[in-house]
């Protein structure tokens, strides 16, 4: 069969348009028309469903406030623990997605599969996440909270199943996740996989500031009080080969998520048993548990370099309490601000906007993300609800209140 040049000519032109076209990976659900090029960053958090994981990334506007943009396969499955009644919070933890602003890399964890997944970022578009290397196993079960160090060259995993306790990293640009030896650690928890909970179970891990010691937190069982596991971290990644459990303060009860207190060697953790409890490493002396009155179940923090306060979440009451911890670590109730009744405030996140910082908190009861200006000490804002429902839904993305988790962000260099 001859074909006519004009024949030839439209064919090619069609075929140039086509290569013109960016084409949508098979594994992005795309929530926007256009990606915002001129986006400040970028806020990632999961779906966490039991057949399929996603990441899905936010791009953040100058203003702070955010554009749904895509939802990303994480190569893995979600899940949720065993609780009765069974709602929200499906990790019982803290950090199941982490960006690294030093590495621009992200990590997820993939509870159901047992594995993480490792996204490079694109510093210019920064919803743009690409896997790195291979999904990796989390050498234990119900893989639910990750940390990097400040380099963003390592990462470690908390597992809380069954098999329970931490594994390290090495993270690469371009190979991805390789386990680092000598780093494979049990906390030796009597649990099953999935985790049960929210008592008893694990719930965050993080670096010390200066990077030496790997902190992992669990919750007690009423009314026996939890720990927070302390190992040591050498030179070259690998950890002590036991772990210093430490104590709540007098009156706490469950310690949750870790915050570190810059400049001073402590975390301020959630207490969901009391409101939270400031945890002395040095002396102990100022150790301590502060009430929060009226608190149903505070269970997540963050921290803003900008008003020098921590903020924390409330599962039950949907409140947002700011905290100031002194010189002296001796903490106090700042202020609260209350949410949507019923919106379950979890996981959030702080970031640095044209020198303003913005809470982003992940709000499954209502199926949001609602962004708060922290203007000054006392001077928080609500300034958006991000509707999740619609644009998923339009997507084809499936998201369940009782599954969403996590909540980290990148700001652009």
């Amino acid at each position: 069969m001859q074909l006519s040049f004009a024949a030839i000519a439209s064919i090619f032109a069609a075929s140039s348009l086509v290569s013109a076209v960016p084409l949508q990976r098979r594994d992005t659900k795309m929530m926007t028309a256009q990606t915002r090029l001129d986006a400040a960053g970028a806020v990632y958090f999961i779906t966490n469903e039991g057949d399929e994981n996603r990441v899905i990334a936010a791009s953040i506007n100058t203003d702070g406030t955010l554009n749904l943009d895509r939802a990303v396969t994480a190569g893995g499955r979600g899940s949720h623990g065993i609780t009765d009644p069974q709602g929200p919070d499906a990790l019982f933890a803290q950090g199941a997605i982490k960006a690294s602003a030093k590495g621009q890399v992200l990590a997820t964890v993939n509870p159901g599969s047992n594995t993480i997944t490792l996204f490079s970022i694109d510093p210019k578009t920064p919803t743009n996440i690409n896997p790195l290397g291979d999904v990796v196993s989390s050498e234990g079960e119900f893989p639910m909270s990750l940390a990097f160090n400040s380099d963003g060259n390592r990462l470690c995993v908390l597992n809380g199943g069954a098999v329970n306790g931490v594994n390290c990293y090495s993270v690469d640009k371009k190979t991805g996740l390789t386990a680092l030896p000598n780093t494979l650690r049990s906390l030796g928890l009597n649990q099953t996989t999935p985790a049960t909970g929210p008592a008893g179970s694990a719930s965050h891990v993080v670096f010390s500031e200066d990077g030496k010691q790997l902190l992992a937190s669990v919750k007690g069982v009423p009314p026996t009080p939890g720990m927070i596991a302390v190992w040591d971290v050498a030179e070259d990644g690998s950890l002590s080969a036991d772990f210093k459990a430490v104590a709540p303060p007098e009156g706490g009860l469950l310690p949750f998520s870790m915050t570190v207190i810059p400049g001073k060697n402590a975390v301020l953790s959630t207490d969901p048993g009391v409101g939270f409890d400031v945890f002395d490493f040095g002396s102990g002396n100022s150790s301590s548990a502060v009430k929060i009155d009226g608190q149903s179940a505070t269970c997540w923090s963050s921290f803003s370099k900008k008003t020098g306060n921590f903020y924390l979440t409330d599962i039950g009451t949907a409140i947002v309490t700011e905290v100031k911890v002194d010189d002296n670590l001796k903490a106090s109730i700042v202020k609260q601000y209350p949410q949507t009744k019923g919106a379950a405030t979890i996981d959030n996140e702080i970031a640095t906007v044209k020198d303003k910082d913005f809470m982003y908190v992940l709000a499954p009861g209502t199926q949001t993300v609602e962004v708060l200006s922290l203007d000054g000490p006392g001077d928080a804002k609500h300034v958006q609800t991000l509707d999740l429902k619609g644009p998923t839904s339009a997507a084809g993305v499936t998201i369940n209140t009782n599954n969403l988790q996590g909540m980290t962000a990148f700001i652009s260099p």
